[in-house]
């Protein structure tokens, strides 16, 4: 199903509703950026509450019949000053708002609907106030105090699990080789931070000195002293592991082969400061070989970068809901390597990380987070993603591909893989190289490369660069790009040749042999077809040639119309010449 294909259907099931209600909106012309801020964060917030996975602001609708009657609002050309109402709108709200428009050509005239995501780590405000939909209505959330706390504990920002003191649980409790490894790392957090060289000796003494109390909280571990969910988690013994109970706080890796057959697992508890080095030994992280600069002899580099690795390991823990119970899995396959955590991803996409300079406001784990930045865990808050894309953007290897909507048994899921090998050595190449483009650009053509399936803003941006072609859903890279990669060849292939090409195949078939089943027109044309064409496509795409030739008088049709026999018009200009020619 095409994008506007599923909007039309979302449009018509919103307007087959009996009323508005908490999570959908119909205006005819509401135009003032403001008020359509407002109704974002009460939208957002509404659906959190109400437990929907969407919510919709829809233009050109009745609000009484909910018939269509057009609009002439466009969020498309709309600037707040030198932004875009979309940029201004995710400047305005906090946490940034995860929405999205999409317009819609009816006869009865235009239709845009805003696609609005549900809040995620706190209630959405805009302007620095919150809203709330209450039946059909608009209105302030802090209006409403029973609401507003239901929305705070469902959201679960002022309950951090990992920051909750753990009743028994000691400093004997925890592993003596995890804590001589704590003070190793705090040491080096401590000495980063430091720009003044002549101090850090002093620093490394002082940090000699402490006991384990003080160490662990100066590192933000502990609270006086007090052993929280966080020691345990990266600090405890395997033998303390049932004070956090049931939370199963484990680390399984798989190996599985090109079959996707599981070859060998191992488990890993805690402590998970040690546990992660562990896992990262396991990876089998071989040296292969590219050509990134185009010389003649290939340069050897590891499979996978190992800061992006630990990376992406480390922040699978810090972001784990271990209230759901389930394990980190660490799956490497032949040629990519898997993570995964359960919980929702706490910014709005991954594309907002990449295009924001500063982290979200709220995290779900933000005490286990602050520990892990003062271990050395990971890098300060909110900069470790875009720096896994720029490091895999420079070792010229395709960008690290997120799944945030998996689920296992309705459970939230984020899932990250690491491309170990080039997809198309020439592309990515060429493609990484051009200083001309950012980081969100690139992302996006690797979205191409991957033919997975792209928004209309992206597909905007890179159309009016000229770096794609094709239509929804089948983009390919632009002879732009492929001029670039050295890929005129394959750009062709992906455009497709002239229907007047496929139209020759098939009446030299039939000049040739005087008849053909549709079968075996299949076989000659399918496999001249563009590779971006799905198997549908391809098979409407021969019905349509034969039926433009058979209108033009070019070939007739015999036989019955479940199973056709095509025949040659050898009456019909050129082809009666082409006839006598091939028959002398």
């Amino acid at each position: 199903m095409t994008d506007s294909s599923a909007q039309l259907e979302m449009l018509e099931r919103l307007c087959a509703l009996p009323r508005e209600g908490s999570t959908v909106e119909f205006k005819s012309n509401l135009d003032a950026s403001a008020d359509i801020g407002q109704y974002l964060s009460a939208l957002a917030n509404a659906a959190a509450l109400q437990g929907h996975e969407r919510a919709w602001l829809v233009w050109g609708v009745a609000d009484g019949s909910h018939a269509v009657n057009g609009t002439t609002f466009n969020p498309f050309l709309r600037k707040e000053g030198n932004q875009s109402l979309t940029m201004w709108l995710q400047h305005m709200t906090s946490p940034r708002a995860d929405f999205q428009f999409h317009g819609l050509t009816l006869p009865q005239g235009q239709v845009v609907m805003l696609e609005i995501h549900p809040a995620r780590s706190a209630p959405i405000a805009f302007q620095n106030q919150r809203y709330i939909r209450i039946d059909s209505h608009k209105t302030k959330l802090s209006e409403h105090p029973d609401k507003e706390a239901r929305l705070w504990a469902m959201l679960g920002q002022k309950d951090d699990w990992s920051g909750e003191l753990v009743p028994g649980a000691g400093l004997n409790d925890l592993d003596p080789q995890a804590l001589d490894a704590a003070r190793k790392r705090f040491t080096e957090y401590l000495l980063k931070s430091e720009s003044n060289t002549v101090r850090h000796a002093q620093i490394r003494e002082e940090v000699a000195g402490y006991d384990v109390p003080t160490l662990l909280n100066k590192a933000r571990i502990t609270k006086q002293g007090r052993i929280t969910r966080s020691a345990l988690l990266l600090l405890g013994r395997d033998e303390a592991a049932h004070f956090l109970s049931p939370v199963d706080a484990k680390i399984s890796w798989i190996l599985r082969d090109a079959g996707n057959r599981t070859e060998s697992s191992q488990h890993f508890g805690i402590p998970l400061l040690l546990a992660t080095e562990k896992v990262c030994a396991q990876i089998r992280n071989v040296t292969i070989e590219h050509m990134p600069d185009g010389t003649l002899f290939p340069t050897a580099v590891p499979r996978y970068d190992a800061w992006v690795m630990r990376e992406a390991l480390h922040n699978a823990v810090a972001h784990q809901d271990y209230r759901l119970g389930g394990k980190i899995n660490v799956v490497e396959h032949p040629e990519r390597l898997v993570l995964g955590n359960l919980g929702q991803f706490i910014p709005p996409s991954v594309e907002w990380m990449l295009e924001q300079q500063s982290p979200p406001e709220h995290y779900r784990n933000q005490w286990l987070i602050d520990g892990m930045i003062r271990l050395r865990m990971i890098d300060q808050v909110g900069s470790g993603i875009r720096r896994m894309f720029e490091t895999q953007r420079e070792r010229f290897f395709p960008m690290p591909d997120y799944v945030l909507e998996g689920a296992d048994n309705g459970r939230p899921r984020v899932e990250v893989s690491i491309p170990g090998q080039i997809l198309d050595i020439q592309y990515t190449q060429l493609l990484m190289q051009r200083s001309d483009l950012d980081l969100r650009q690139v992302f996006w053509l690797d979205q191409v490369q991957r033919r997975h399936v792209l928004a209309p803003e992206p597909v905007r941006a890179l159309k009016a660069l000229k770096l794609i072609e094709g239509r929804s859903p089948n983009y390919f890279i632009s002879a732009k790009v492929a001029a670039w990669a050295d890929q005129k060849a394959r750009y062709i292939h992906n455009r497709g040749l002239d229907d007047s090409y496929y139209q020759q195949l098939v009446m030299d078939y039939l000049l040739q042999y005087g008849q053909a089943t549709r079968r075996e027109l299949d076989d000659l044309v399918l496999a001249k077809l563009p590779d971006v064409l799905d198997s549908t496509q391809r098979q409407n795409k021969v019905r349509n040639l034969l039926q433009a030739m058979r209108r033009k008088g070019q070939i007739i049709r015999t036989g019955p119309r479940a199973a056709p026999i095509w025949m040659p018009n050898v009456s019909a200009e050129p082809f009666a010449k082409a006839t006598k020619t091939s028959k002398a």
